[in-house]
């Protein structure tokens, strides 16, 4: 796949800022990347003799001095390209030109006065134009309103949404950030962000990460619009939603120690080696593998739980300084609780100590991060793809799995001891193929949302019987065009409105409320939740589904 949208994030009204600054570069801010990065000359070079070293010892070609060394054999052999360059567009030889000839410089007119139509006090200067105002100068290419146009064009209203999207397409990742204005059913990308690596899951946050240097007061902190990132690599960048054109991240997590390189690890010697690498040795201190899951705690602003391929989960405090190593640097928590890629990681709202993992060994944990040894679990029977707490329930949540089925436990029944039986309060067949997105709505109980591999989205109404059962029904169902759908997440300020995106790059906003089933499902809890459900008619706007529109995929529409 060279081009998908891997994760997608809400940012509700009103928080980001109205004009976004840019990214400055100054010396100030060269000292922080330099602290944040810890990478200086003699660490550069020591890590470029590592990689070369990994490099050889598995085989990939010479680099470094030997590929230096064949370069230099053949400076000699170098040719400037540019020296007869003219000789070839010209097939007849030019003529030569009398160096006494000065006709071509008119020297006769010289002291003639030149009549120009330039007023103001140095119009009597010959060769020098004045000109009353610059819309008039030609050489003033950037005029006077264009500054408050492109501020206008970047303004963000209290009205809009912002939506952060990972987007990798032909090889290159970046964040793209997008703005919603649900009045006008309105998209359109507003700035992006590259990335350094293939990025794998997204968490948005209101807390300000302390700079490279320093550390933030955590209960005094101010509020801000951050992105957490986590890519293939073992960090976690933390950047600001709010800055264009940003070329580092506010600060990172995880980063190693100056000299220790990601090269890869060469497995077995001679002329065989294995396919896969072996698993790197897990460190309390950071990841060592890609971070698949995050989630950001709502209650206490400065914690971010963290879940990886190195099998760990870890905690980190977003108000310490993201450079110092060793002790009161990295990660304050590290649990060792799965025996397989930690795949989703989500804090309990209502308990905020309290988190819920689950995993590619197929079973899901929940315990309390002050005493992990405590925790229940539960074996799921296949793969997870994605956890949710029910926002309605403190002691519930969802499962999606890897065989399409949806699951719903309840905490208060699952088992200390994962040998012991632990059966789900209901079991959903969802999806053919992977369930690989789930949300629930935070606006109407018992709404919830699937996306899967068979390129559906689909939306669930959940309802408890007078006899303590739930029964689960399909609301609606339908194909945006996003290919395997990889994230459907609910809006945080419309009832029925979420975004989808997945294999096609592409990302879809989907008002569920202009199908007539979901208004006639969600009416009765919508009103009970005094919230007022805007109608509209099933044919505008394409059934309610508002997204940007490839050209490309436009004129395929013509031909057809």
């Amino acid at each position: 796949m060279s081009s998908l949208i891997s994760a997608v994030s809400w940012v509700r009204r009103g928080v980001a800022t109205q004009h976004p600054g840019r990214y400055v570069l100054d010396d100030k801010e060269l000292e922080r990347v330099s602290a944040l990065s810890r990478i200086q000359l003699e660490d550069a070079r020591v890590e470029l003799e590592r990689a070369h070293e990994a490099a050889k010892s598995m085989g990939l070609g010479a680099e470094g001095d030997e590929a230096d060394d064949a370069a230099e054999e053949n400076e000699e052999d170098w040719v400037d390209e540019d020296e007869d360059a003219m000789d070839v567009d010209s097939e007849t030889k030019p003529k030569k030109r009398n160096p006494d000839d000065l006709t071509e410089y008119n020297l006769d007119d010289y002291d003639n006065d030149v009549k120009t139509t330039a007023d103001g006090p140095f119009s009597n200067i010959k060769g020098l134009t004045y000109y009353r105002d610059n819309e008039q100068d030609p050489y003033i290419t950037l005029k006077e309103d264009e500054a408050d146009d492109e501020r206008e064009e970047l303004e963000v209203l209290p009205t809009d949404n912002l939506l952060v999207v990972a987007k990798t397409e032909d090889e290159i990742s970046q964040l793209e950030i997008y703005v919603y204005d649900e009045s006008q059913e309105n998209l359109y990308v507003h700035h992006d962000l590259m990335l350094p690596n293939f990025p794998l899951c997204l968490e948005w946050l209101d807390f300000p990460p302390a700079a490279a240097g320093s550390s933030t007061d955590a209960s005094t902190a101010a509020f801000g619009n951050y992105i957490a990132v986590g890519t293939l690599d073992p960090e976690i960048e933390v950047w600001s939603v709010d800055t264009l054109e940003a070329m580092y991240p506010a600060s990172i997590l995880g980063r190693p120690d100056e000299t220790k390189a990601h090269i890869p690890t060469p497995l077995g010697t001679g002329k065989k080696k294995r396919k896969k690498n072996k698993h790197r040795a897990a460190t309390a201190g950071h990841h060592v593998d890609a971070v698949l899951a995050l989630s950001w705690n709502k209650t206490a602003r400065n914690l971010l739980a963290s879940g990886s391929a190195d099998r760990t989960v870890k905690l980190w405090d977003l108000s310490r300084d993201p450079s110092i190593n060793g002790e009161g640097g990295g990660a304050i928590r590290s649990f060792d609780l799965h025996t397989d890629k930690v795949q989703a990681v989500r804090w309990n709202e209502h308990n905020p100590s309290v988190l819920l993992t689950g995993s590619y060994d197929r079973t899901v944990r929940t315990f309390d991060s002050r005493s992990p040894d405590g925790g229940v679990g539960a074996v799921v029977g296949s793969d997870v793809e994605a956890l949710r707490w029910d926002p309605w329930e403190e002691s519930g949540f969802y499962v999606s799995l890897e065989n399409g089925l949806i699951l719903n436990f309840d905490v208060r029944t699952l088992p200390s001891d994962l040998s012991q039986p632990s059966p789900a309060k209901f079991t959903l067949s969802a999806h053919d193929g992977a369930a690989s997105a789930l949300d629930i709505n935070p606006h109407i109980r018992g709404c919830i949302a699937t996306g899967g591999n068979d390129k559906l989205v689909k939306v669930w109404n959940v309802v408890d019987a007078d006899d303590g059962k739930r029964s689960v029904s399909l609301v609606t169902s339908r194909d945006l065009g996003v290919g395997k759908v990889f994230s459907t997440v609910f809006s945080p300020d419309d009832p029925l409105t979420l975004a989808a995106a997945g294999s096609k790059a592409k990302l879809q906003i989907w008002d569920v409320a202009a199908n007539f089933g979901a208004r006639k499902a969600f009416g009765a809890k919508l009103r009970e939740a005094g919230r007022v459900l805007r109608e509209r008619e099933e044919g505008d706007n394409k059934g309610g589904v508002v997204g940007i529109v490839d050209d490309n995929e436009e004129s395929d529409e013509g031909d057809d």
